[in-house]
This record gives structure tokens, sequence and C-alpha cells, in this order.
């Protein structure tokens, strides 16, 4: 394991659009890691002591279980736009979610002490950092109302939408079984949706890998919701969220 590169730091936009003395702060305390799918970042109640950065078409999603069951519910997508893990705590903190690999790939992880060091040597750091915070929570609000108003369609096309813009590629490793655990639904009503999707020409699926068709066509028949969290990213964070 190495520190990261310039070239393998502006593989995630977050630490990209950083001043570059802000950069020369973070970049020594950073180690690269190929991570597979599946992979945990952080577990739930576990003391949040690292923060973990999406590179390129890597993906992570924060996961919350319910206290009447095992089941999970994804309540946020992070890609190269952003960041896992203690991001404006001080201190050590518990987690409130397990955060999981979702789209195998590079992160660049930095323990949160010496980020939060960091942050206090520079104000720009630590404003840039709870921006993104803002546009972390603005994605948890969005995602609950999603959840509650949308068809599992229509959350289907956003998920699918959301991957293809972070990761820039049509094609994810993705099971219907994982699908359904995302969208918090039963894998039959996944497995309809996805056979619609497919007659209609979004999608592909092979075992165990999604591939997007049409994705003009999947944005249509989406919710927005994906557009709405855009926007905002782009208010407050201009240049982060990954361009269509």
């Amino acid at each position: 394991m190495a520190t990261p590169t310039p070239q393998e730091l502006a593989e995630n936009a977050l630490l990209s659009t950083l001043r570059e003395n802000d950069r020369d702060r973070l970049v020594p305390h950073m180690l690269i890691f190929d991570l597979k799918a599946g992979d945990v970042l952080q577990r739930a109640s576990d003391p949040v002591t690292e923060t973990w950065f999406p590179c390129g078409s890597a993906l992570a999603s924060f996961i919350v279980s319910t206290s009447t069951s095992n089941d999970a519910v994804e309540v946020a997508l992070i890609g190269r736009e952003g960041a896992v893990g203690g991001i404006v705590s001080n201190g050590s903190l518990p987690s409130f979610s397990t955060a999981t690999v979702r789209n195998a790939g590079k992160f660049l992880r930095i323990k949160t002490s010496a980020l939060e060091h960091a942050k206090i040597d520079s104000l720009h750091l630590r404003h840039w950092f709870s921006r993104y915070s803002d546009c972390l929570l603005a994605q948890v609000f969005q995602t609950a109302a999603c959840n509650a108003k949308h068809t599992i369609t229509q959350r289907s096309a956003k998920w699918l939408i959301a991957a293809f813009r972070r990761t820039g590629s049509r094609e994810f490793d993705m099971t219907q079984e994982q699908l359904a655990e995302l969208l918090g639904v039963g894998r039959t009503f996944v497995t309809r949706t996805v056979s619609k999707l497919r007659a209609q020409g979004y999608i592909e699926t092979r075992r165990g890998v999604f591939v997007v068709l049409n994705e003009r066509g999947l944005a249509d028949l989406s919710c927005r919701c994906t557009f709405a969290i855009e926007n905002h990213f782009d208010t407050v964070m201009h240049g982060i969220y990954p361009a269509d």
C-alpha cells in the first residue's frame, strides 16, 4: 500500500477540487485499497475511525437495518463525488449505519483523527466537508421521501440512473435479490419490475450483472429524485457531482 499520486487523487471529485495546500495536508495520511463488492467499510454501532473516498467507478452504500427484522434498506449511494465515514464528527462516535462496497474499485482511506487534525489547521477544509455533509443529508432526506411515495419501478430506474452517473459504466455487479434488499421490497416485486424494464429495452441482465441500454428512457421512467439530489449538489458544491 502506498500514498496516492495526484492522478489517483483526481479520481475522487471531493478531493480533486480541494486547494493544493489542503490536499497536501491529507495525502501523507492516505492509503490506497482495491476493494470488492460486499466489503464492509464500517459497521453500525462501531466507532467511526476511518474515512473512505471512492475513486473512479467505485461505489459504496449506507445500509440501515430495521428494528423489527433482519431486513436492510439502502439510504444513500456514494460514488466518486463523496466520502464515507467520519466527515464532520469531532472525536470517536458510533456509526448509525453500516457502509459496504456496492461496486468494486479503488478507495482512498484516511484515519478520521488525521482528517480532524487537518480541518483544525484549515478553515476552508472544514467548510468544504461541512458542505458535503449537507449534500449527503439532502440525499438521505430525498431517499426517505422517495421510499414513501414512489413506485418500485420508479425507484429501480432511479437507482440504475444514479449508479450509471456515478460509475460512468453501463454495467453493474448486482443481483435481483440485492436490488430488492436495497429498495426494501420483496424479491417477487423486483423480478416483475426487472422483467418489464428488460422487455421495454431499458436494460439487460446477466447472472449477477445489470446492463443499462437506454439511460434516457430510464431517466424518463424514474421518479426524478436523483436529479433533485444532483441539483442540490450543483448549488452547494458546483462541479462535484458527476456530469451526465
